[in-house]
């Protein structure tokens, strides 16, 4: 284990005030490993500053001492972007305590909040003045302002709003000199040069730590439409996709491909889903539209057109939250049925139907009766292409010799395709080495110049990404 000097840890503690310093192993070990049990790592201490002055004291502190610091909000990562390296050579500093949101302005369609403030809570605070913050993902309940940030996160609505680079307008962060970035004000227009706040997002750490920021909004729809959908192929999904975007104006809010095998884990393992239609499909569209009127006959008319097999409309806030619900649950699902080798992966969403299929062909051929679950958001074209054991085999014994190729040729394809292997979970230390790999020199040239000029001491979460 790399020892960080003790008089390090002391200083640290006091800049981090008093109550929010702790070594107690109990406390920290939730914080050390991931969602998904992947990453474990360790630290000889956890910080938990309530304040941005605080995070700034811990920032100076650990330069003066040149000791690495790891920021962490929820910890729903997926790709160990958040998790200490194993040596114990960093300290974890969680910004939960940061959980304010500091003001709500819904005539300017913004909302300010802090670092450690959940995205459940950012959707109450929006809907109390009949607005919404238009980005959704399953661990709304848990994940932060901070994270989404960075790893510019995407969710449900991004085909619509965008990622968080389209949802911040304005950041507040402790850059790796301890200096403190305020750029809350979320002007519209501010062409004064470089826009620090989009090196910050999707940064994961490596340049600052993210404390607060102002994000938009929008005016909350007065309608809502939800539908399931059966269809033959991921070509049919699209060319609904289409029609719906033409005939609608654009309020298509989320359009999300699901195959019949994801649906049928969820209906094996989660006890309260209901299979949406009678019949059997090999593909699903959940598919929502939002607007100032109702579309329901719109959306109702559009699912009787060439391509739909099958469809529910619900007719009440419930069932919407129940078709919902079948999509929110794939991920865990996936979890209990066992370990998989999962990715992340975008490409041209015109292209995303036929890849799909090319793309699960040439992994069953390479490794004979894997089974791939291949869903997400086909308006964007992120696809999570997650390759699983066959049947009846173990799954553990069957995954480890067989891990690094799958996620090799996986990535080799999405590349050659033009596409990108991280979507919206971020490099992380999970994808460090593809990206340097596969990624466009030009482009990591770049990033490592930025990361050198703005972090020398490499304190903000070395290892990752970078």
């Amino acid at each position: 284990m790399t020892m960080i000097p003790e008089a390090a840890l002391e200083a640290l503690a006091t800049a981090a005030g008093t109550g929010n310093a702790t070594r107690d192993a109990d406390r920290v070990a939730p914080l050390l490993t991931d969602w998904r049990g992947r990453f474990h790592g360790t630290t000889p201490m956890l910080l938990l500053p309530r304040t941005t002055e605080d995070v700034v004291a811990i920032v100076r502190a650990a330069a003066h001492w040149r000791v690495p610091l790891v920021p962490q909000g929820g910890n729903t990562g997926l790709v160990g972007g958040g998790i200490p390296p194993v040596d114990g050579s960093a300290v974890l500093v969680s910004l939960t305590r940061l959980n304010r949101v500091r003001a709500v302005d819904p005539d300017g369609l913004t909302l300010t909040a802090e670092a450690g403030v959940v995205l459940e809570a950012v959707h109450a605070a929006a809907a109390a003045v009949d607005c919404a913050f238009p980005l959704s993902l399953a661990a709304k309940g848990s994940a932060t302002v901070g994270g989404l940030i960075a790893t510019n996160a995407g969710g449900v609505q991004v085909l619509r709003h965008g990622t968080m680079r389209a949802l911040v307008a304005g950041i507040e962060a402790v850059l790796p000199d301890g200096s403190r970035l305020d750029q809350l004000t979320g002007l519209a227009k501010d062409n004064t040069g470089y826009d620090i706040k989009q090196l910050l997002i999707g940064g994961e750490g490596t340049l600052g730590i993210v404390t607060a920021a102002t994000l938009r909004l929008v005016p909350a729809p007065a309608h809502r439409s939800v539908a399931w959908a059966g269809v033959a192929s991921p070509a049919a999904a699209l060319a609904l996709l289409g029609r719906l975007r033409r005939v609608s104006g654009g309020q298509v809010e989320s359009f999300e491909l699901v195959p019949d095998i994801a649906l049928q884990l969820v209906l094996r393992h989660v006890e309260s889903a209901r299979a949406p239609l009678a019949g059997s499909h090999p593909w699903h569209v959940l598919v929502e539209l939002a607007g100032p009127a109702s579309l329901e006959t719109l959306l109702a008319d559009e699912l009787l057109g060439a391509g739909v097999d099958d469809a529910v409309l619900a007719s009440s806030v419930a069932q919407a939250a129940a078709l919902w619900a079948l999509r929110e649950a794939i991920p865990i699902a996936e979890r209990r049925e066992g370990p998989a080798v999962h990715h992340d992966i975008a490409v041209a969403v015109a292209a995303m139907p036929a890849f799909t299929l090319a793309a699960t062909e040439r992994v069953i051929a390479a490794f004979p009766n894997a089974r791939v679950i291949a869903f997400g958001h086909l308006g964007d074209g992120n696809l999570h292409f997650n390759v699983r054991p066959p049947a009846d085999v173990d799954a553990v014994a069957w995954l480890a010799p067989r891990r690094e190729a799958i996620t090799a040729l996986v990535h080799d394809l999405v590349t050659a395709a033009g596409g990108s292997i991280s979507a919206e979970h971020g490099i992380g230390v999970l994808k460090r080495d593809d990206l340097a790999r596969l990624g466009n020199p030009a482009k990591l040239a770049a990033m490592r110049a930025v990361k050198a000029a703005l972090d020398p001491l490499n304190i903000m979460n070395p290892g990752k990404l970078v």
